[in-house]
């Protein structure tokens, strides 16, 4: 029964390994999780859990936003996935608070004091977007549809995996009723001439 713990041990400290299953641990902590528990929470209409998760969204937006350009460099450093999965796990639980902690001290302070900056920049950029988007309307309105087509394809194709149509059998092919060919046409020829009397000479010839 030691085999599992020293695959797993395996996998945790193996420099090639271990970044692979840390980072799917992070990506599955840091973003799939909450995605549902926000879900959850909007959908049960939960004010605190509503405050909880924005709290977290805008902590962990703001670290995406810091690590595009710090993963380059941290990825390096020995056990760095280990460490953001920690730091992802103690923002989420509630004992430690660690996203209201980190909002808090730190976010809030920052965002307040550049807050006027912070508009214009964000104001400039959503009149960039509007004016792209209006400029290419006819583009977005095709890439929209080809892209509801792919969609609906592909929720075909998952329905049909996993709820497959039943296989019919010969017998169970429904349609016009087919006519039993005659197996002796020639016989029904010769009853019919049989049935045609002969023309009776004419005696004038």
């Amino acid at each position: 029964m030691e085999l599992p713990r020293e695959v797993g041990l395996g996998l945790l400290l193996s420099p090639i390994s271990s970044n692979i299953v840390m980072r799917t641990a992070c990506c599955g902590v840091g973003t799939v999780l909450p995605a549902y528990s926000t879900f959850k929470a909007i959908e049960n209409d939960n004010r605190d859990e509503q405050r909880r998760w924005l709290l977290y969204w805008t902590v962990y937006g703001s670290f995406r936003a810091a690590e595009v350009f710090a993963d380059k460099i941290l990825y390096w450093f020995p056990l760095y996935y280990h460490v953001k999965f920690a730091f992802l796990v103690w923002l989420q639980l509630p004992p430690g608070n660690g996203a209201r902690h980190m909002y808090m001290s730190h976010l809030r302070p920052f965002l307040l004091r550049h807050q006027a900056r912070l508009d214009q920049i964000v104001n400039f950029i959503y009149r960039q977007m509007s004016n792209f988007v209006s400029a290419h309307q006819p583009e977005f309105q095709f890439v929209g549809a080809v892209f509801m087509e792919i969609m609906s394809l592909v929720n075909q194709t998952f329905k049909d995996v996993i709820h497959p149509m039943p296989r019919q059998g010969n017998h169970a092919i429904e349609g016009p009723t087919a006519q039993i060919p005659d197996p002796h046409p020639d016989q029904g020829t010769e009853r019919l001439t049989a049935q045609i009397p002969d023309p009776q000479p004419n005696d004038e010839d």
